[in-house]
Order: C-alpha cells, then structure tokens, then sequence
C-alpha cells in the first residue's frame, strides 16, 4: 500500500496561462456536426438584399456585416437567447458565437437597433427556410396541421381596462383635475405652498399624474371607438355582399359610424396591441394568437403568422393561402381543432379539393378508442357538419386527424422550451409579428440540420 502511495503520478499538462506560437482557429474548437458550421453555411445562402440595400450612409464607422449579425441572432435563438443584453455577454463566453462573429462582440445597442431595424426582412426568412427545405425533399404536403398557440406579451394583463371602466375612470379624473385647477386658482397667491421647490410654469406632480392617466384612457377610449366603427362598417359591407349574392335587398340595421365597444372590451396601456387571451391551461394572458401550419411529416413550418384576434376560426383560410404562396403548392389534407370549424372553413377547403379533417365539436378520447367505426353507405341529404363527424369517425379519418398529435403540438413545444420563446420582449404587433416568423424560420433551420440536410449550390436560395 505504501509502495503505491510513493508512485509518481503523471497528468496531461495544464498550462491555462499557456501562449499559443500560432493563431489558433476557432472553427477546430468545435466538432464537424455542430449545428454552428450549419448556421454559418444557410446564412450565406440567404438572400439578405433586403438587409444590405438599407445601408446606404458612408458617414461614420463602418456597420457589422448583416450576415454575421444574423447569424448570431439565429444562433443565440437556438440556444434560447433572445435578451440583446444576453447575446452580448455570450459572445465573450461562448465558442459558438465567438466563431460566427470571427470574434466580433457589437454591444447590446447594436445587437438590439440591428434586430429592430430589419424585424420585416428577419421574419421574411421563414420564406426562404421553406424553399430551402422544398429542394431538399422536406416538404411533402400530404398532411399539414394548422394550429394556434398564445404567448405572452411584454405587459401584464393588471395594466388592462375595459371600456365601462374606462369611461367611469375618465369621468372621475375630469372632476380631479378640475378639482385640482380650481383649487390652483384660489390659492394663486400661495405659489411656494402650492408648488414646492418647482416653478410656477410647471404643474405639480399630483395634477400632472393625473392629467397623464386622463389622457392616456381618452387614447385607448377612442382607439377602441374607432375599432368598433371599422368592425360595424365592415359587418355591414359582409351582410350587403351576401345579401347580393342571394338576390335580396340590403337593408342596413344601424348607422356604423354611431358603433361603440362594448362595455368589456379592453385596452392594455403597457402594450396597447395585445390582448387578454385564454391558452392552453385554461388561465388568461395578456397576450398574442400566434399561428403555424406544419408539414406532418416533417415538422416544417410552411406558415406562419401572429395576430391579437383570440379566436383561431378566422385564422384557418389565410394560413392556407399562406402555404400556397410559400411552396406553390396546395396541401391534400388540412387538420385542425375544433376551434377552426365553420361551414365556410370548410367549403373553403372542399372547393380547393383539399380534404377537410376538422371536428365540429370537442373530440373526446373515448371516441378515438371507439373499436365501431361507421360503415355502409353514406345517409343521403347530409349536413356539412355531419359529413365531417362521420369521416373523423372512420379509421382512416381518426388516423388521419392523430397525425397532429406527431406534428403541431412538438413543433410548438420546441419553440417553447429549446428556443425558449415563451413570452415576447417587444411590444406591439408591427414587432411581435416579424419576430413570431423569424422564430419559426429558426425552428426550421434546425429541423433541416436534424434532418441532414447537406447544403449544395441547389439548395441554396440565391
């Protein structure tokens, strides 16, 4: 025992404070399957003209390259950083971004104006992404599951007001302020009492409180005015088509221009686009509808949009015209939730020849493990809704439909939990949007590295 505590024992040297002789390459610090050499190789088969023609000042210091800036943003996505301040300090500490950005670290200022400034040609990626994976065989269209997911906004749903509120605020902050102007002119004379340590040229901090919050609800009193004069004009001109359409003469109920909110609609003063919404665990946010539609074989986003609509009904038609755009092609079958059933959802999708895989009710799990599927010929004089309930009661259609449980669902579960998109850090809808699809671009990036695509020149997207 004592002999072999006496034995030397030898160590792979450790010299931290070792100099290297040569410049050492960062790409050898990572392996050959890093998703990083990836990243690096669909960004520069991007189109990214629209980034690069929007530079065009010559004053100053000389920008980042657009393409490095990308890449990191995809990248720390990847990772689940989405906080510019965050991405700064990862390019200090992590090899993958310190090789995509050959050791470049842009401060979070920049990381934050590059990102904001080119929100529009970031979120048009997710174009190219599905192109790319249209040439690599990915995109078979067979099935496509379209589905809505709610994530939170950068505002709590506390800081929201409804319509009756509103109006009972505003009335109570009209008499404080005259309250308060009233009392401004009787003690005039008492300037040093009255304003403290400001001059008189400014108002005090209670009145100018309250002034601000009075002008803060006329604001979002008078947007949701204005949205339910647009909604009315609209409903009107939709019953004046039908109504063409069947013959008749359109006789209109009200005057739209005289419309008002009702007393529960709301308005968040944080984030004036979002809306208090209900997700999936059945508890409301305050937040967006965002909307995908998946390839079921692949798990490829081939649509994407976001919206501060809760119901998901009217998202159905525009994601399917979005899918065409995107591949040039139709898809044979359309699964949604029950939350997307309407009879001109559905007729929509028959006269495309798309066939329709949408529930009008709740499906319930003792159906799928119903072993007396229907059979013999179809009942004569069918109900759209009925012909829907017998074909999802069929093997077929219930094999069909279980196709989403494989595709929307784990597609929405990666962007929550590896890319970590769980609620935004930007505020309104011209933002949240374009980052929505950026985020799914992303989820497709990754879905082709998984996949072992291999980038050629023909499945680049110049």
């Amino acid at each position: 025992m004592s002999n072999l505590m006496s034995m030397k024992k030898t160590f792979r040297p450790y010299q931290p404070n070792q100099q290297y002789l040569l410049p050492p390459s960062l790409r050898d610090w990572l392996p050959d399957d890093h998703p990083v050499h990836f990243i690096n190789e669909v960004v520069d088969g991007f189109d990214l003209s629209a980034i690069y023609d929007d530079y065009r000042e010559r004053r100053g210091q000389p920008p980042y390259d657009p393409r490095m800036m990308v890449k990191i943003l995809i990248y720390a996505m990847t990772k689940g950083i989405h906080s510019s301040r965050k991405i700064e300090r990862a390019l200090y500490e992590d090899i993958g971004l310190r090789y995509l950005s050959a050791d470049q670290q842009p401060d979070h200022w920049t990381i934050s104006d590059f990102r904001r400034r080119h929100l529009k040609a970031l979120g048009d990626l997710l174009v190219q992404t599905v192109q790319m994976a249209q040439r690599a065989g990915l995109i078979r269209l067979n099935h496509v599951a379209i589905d809505g997911t709610k994530i939170k906004a950068n505002a709590s749903k506390h800081s929201a007001m409804s319509y009756a509120r509103m109006e009972k605020e505003e009335k109570r902050l009209r008499e404080e302020v005259q309250r308060l102007l009233e009392r401004m002119e009787r003690n005039d004379q008492k300037e040093d009492e009255l304003y403290g340590d400001s001059n008189g040229y400014s108002l005090p901090k209670h009145l100018a409180t309250a002034q601000g919050r009075l002008e803060a609800i006329a604001k979002a009193k008078a947007e949701l005015e204005a949205e339910a004069r647009e909604k009315a004009e609209r409903k009107q001109a939709e019953r004046k088509e039908k109504a063409e359409k069947q013959g008749k003469t359109h006789k209109p109920r009200k005057d739209p221009k005289n419309a008002k909110p009702k007393a529960r609609d709301q308005r968040n003063f944080t984030d004036a686009d979002s809306r208090i919404m209900r997700n999936s665990d059945k508890a409301f946010i305050q937040g967006y509808n965002a909307q995908a539609a998946v390839d079921a074989q692949t798990q490829i986003i081939v649509a994407a949009d976001l919206t501060n609509q809760a119901g998901d009904c009217p998202h159905l038609q525009s994601q399917v015209e979005q899918v065409k755009r995107n591949t040039g092609q139709k898809p044979k079958e359309v699964s949604a939730d029950a939350g997307y059933y309407s009879d001109d959802n559905v007729q929509y999708l028959m006269g495309q020849g798309i066939i329709a895989l949408i529930p009008p009710d709740k499906v319930k799990h003792s159906e799928w493990r119903n072993p007396n599927p229907p059979r013999g010929r179809m009942p004569k004089n069918m109900t759209v809704k009925d012909l829907i309930r017998r074909m999802l009661r069929t093997r077929r259609g219930r094999k069909r439909y279980k196709l989403r449980q494989t595709s929307i669902e784990p597609t929405f579960g990666n962007i929550k939990e590896q890319i970590g998109l769980r609620q935004f850090l930007l505020r309104g809808l011209s933002k949240v949007r374009p980052y929505w699809r950026f985020t799914c671009a992303v989820h497709n990036i990754l879905k082709l590295f998984r996949a072992g695509v291999r980038l050629t020149p023909a499945l680049g997207t110049r």
